[in-house]
């Protein structure tokens, strides 16, 4: 099941949500997503340019213009595209990048647009490329062409399509190409939360689902959620299983640091996998640095699931290095593993770092 906040996996084709299905697995997502921008905690900048665009846009009574977010997984993307379609209250139609593989499967669904619709496409830089063309024309003029016919004899149909709006999701903006990135006018770009807002929607989370809670119990959740939403969800759905079985049912310090502890997540949020990754780099690697596909068979898992999952929260907190030769431990790496660092580790966070996206050390 999606936590809440969750940028979930779709259908080949696109649905459309409906809050009140019988599924309970839906109907408890359903009622953690906040439903208004009023109500959407932290990202506080990304909340007012939108909340601009969207009340402008009311005025006007006419679809706003074409949203792009990017940011981590796990922020809250998806919830703001259905936060965006009830505050205009229009249905929305959720597809996935990967889902859309013809040009065909996109102009199906552009077809069935309602004027005004709104229109989700998560990982939206991983859609097919005659798919992203014909959506060029779709986002500027609200037309697509239809080839009918194969060969010399095919003939082009133009098809008027509704205005709609476009709500693009991304955790890579930069492998959107320039074209499609330049047709939406407003790009919003997710950072990570401060443990206060964290707090915020532990707090609230924990009403919704039933949950008696105590402020320390929800600091303890709020600071090992590695800035994301997602887990501090997932984190306070264990914590409250430990206080129902082994305690008394109140998510206290005592029931949330157990729990937390019994699910190998610790005092700083690193879980099994980014432990085993540092475990890799200091023990059997000397700090490094080591290649990226070398270190994800040390720890036997894919050299994607290490550079997308483990290595962005040890890079941000200073654990991990990116250098042209390849991954490295700084000195804290080695602190927090109880080791002592090697005389050259305690400089390793003035390497230069890889900004670029690609995998230097491969």
């Amino acid at each position: 099941m999606s936590d809440a906040y969750d940028d979930e996996s779709y259908d080949a084709t696109a649905r459309i949500v409906d809050p009140g299905g019988d599924d309970e697995e839906r109907r408890i997502e359903a009622a953690l997503r906040p439903k208004k921008l009023a109500d959407f905690p932290g990202q506080p900048r990304v909340r007012d340019q939108l909340g601009l665009v969207l009340e402008a846009a009311r005025r006007r009574q006419k679809p706003p213009d074409h949203v792009l977010l990017s940011g981590p997984p796990g922020l809250g993307k998806t919830s703001l595209a259905m936060i965006i379609a009830a505050e205009l209250e229009q249905p929305i139609r959720i597809t996935s990048g990967p889902a859309i593989q013809h040009a065909g499967d996109l102009a199906a669904i552009l077809s069935s647009l309602a004027e005004g619709e709104v229109l989700f496409l998560d990982e939206i830089h991983r859609m097919a490329r005659p798919a992203e063309e014909m959506l060029y024309l779709a986002m500027e003029d609200f037309r697509v062409d239809v080839i009918v016919g194969k060969g010399p004899g095919a003939t082009a149909i133009p098809l008027e399509l509704p205005p709609f709006t476009v709500v693009g999701a991304t955790t890579r903006a930069g492998l959107l190409p320039a074209p499609l990135r330049d047709r939406f006018g407003f790009t919003g770009h997710l950072d990570f939360y401060d443990p206060a807002d964290l707090a915020q929607i532990v707090t609230r989370n924990a009403g919704l689902l039933g949950i008696e809670t105590t402020p320390q119990g929800v600091e303890e959740i709020a600071g090992r959620s590695r800035g994301t939403p997602r887990i501090a969800n997932r984190l306070l759905r264990r914590v409250r299983d430990y206080a129902q079985v082994h305690g008394a049912g109140v998510l206290d310090r005592g029931a949330a640091r157990a729990a937390l502890d019994l699910f190998d997540v610790d005092e700083q949020g690193l879980d099994r996998l980014d432990r085993a990754v540092l475990e890799a780099l200091c023990r059997r690697f000397g700090g490094g640095p080591v290649g990226l596909s070398t270190l994800a068979v040390a720890v036997g898992e894919e050299p994607d699931t290490v550079e997308t999952v483990s290595e962005p929260y040890l890079v941000r907190e200073g654990y991990l290095v990116r250098t042209p030769r390849g991954r490295a431990a700084s000195a804290a790496a080695w602190e927090h593993l109880g080791l002592t660092p090697p005389p050259d580790a305690t400089g390793m966070p003035q390497l230069p770092i890889d900004d670029s996206g690609g995998r230097f050390g491969d």
